[in-house]
């Protein structure tokens, strides 16, 4: 027989989590609305049907919600990465992984206020800690689909000079310069590929 204890413990979580998940939906809806770096706790709490002193038992500030934020959509990143290297397979793979990146970074408002409400000790938080556990998860995708295993300090540089290349042509195609500079982004891709693919 189950302790009562435990399972009201267990309700409890379950139900934190719960008003935690439905917080975080509230916050993407307000952000497409807009710009997240503009996102407020009032507007959150609103759109959510809370009190604004409420998400306080969620998060503890504004920087912690987007890098709630953009967590999910770091492992909402790396899914949609590995899906588009599969059918690709072998050589292409990276540049159809990298082609999915571009386009994710392009819609997403979270990942490029995140950069803002990171600390100025990185993994400091709660917040911070699961956002670079979420990037490195995304960096492992491009690390498996380029073929180039992290174990090494030299793998560890490219992976991070793919990521770096991959979200320097989302910000070159977000504004529209990739297109004003001669480039296209699936020739940038290519060129990626071979550079970088075993």
């Amino acid at each position: 027989m189950a302790n009562p204890t435990d399972q009201r413990l267990q309700r409890r979580a379950q139900a934190h989590a719960a008003a935690r998940s439905g917080i975080l939906d509230a916050a993407r809806r307000v952000a497409g609305r807009g710009d997240a770096r503009d996102l407020s706790l009032r507007t959150v709490a609103a759109e959510a049907g809370y009190a604004p002193a409420a998400l306080y038992g969620y998060f503890a500030n504004k920087n912690e919600l987007l890098l709630a934020l953009a967590a999910d959509d770091l492992t909402l990143l790396a899914r949609g990465m590995r899906e588009a290297a599969v059918p690709a397979g072998g050589k292409g793979a990276l540049a159809a992984a990298g082609a999915a990146a571009v386009h994710f970074l392009g819609k997403s408002e979270s990942l490029a206020a995140a950069v803002g409400a990171l600390g100025s000790t990185p993994g400091t938080s709660d917040a911070e800690r699961l956002f670079n556990g979420r990037l490195i998860a995304a960096l492992k995708v491009l690390s498996d689909v380029a073929g180039k295993p992290a174990t090494s300090r030299d793998g560890q540089f490219d992976v991070v000079l793919i990521a770096a290349a991959v979200a320097g042509l989302a910000l070159f195609s977000r504004s529209g310069r990739l297109e004003a500079l001669g480039f296209r982004q699936d020739e940038l891709l290519a060129r990626l590929d071979v550079r970088f693919t075993r």
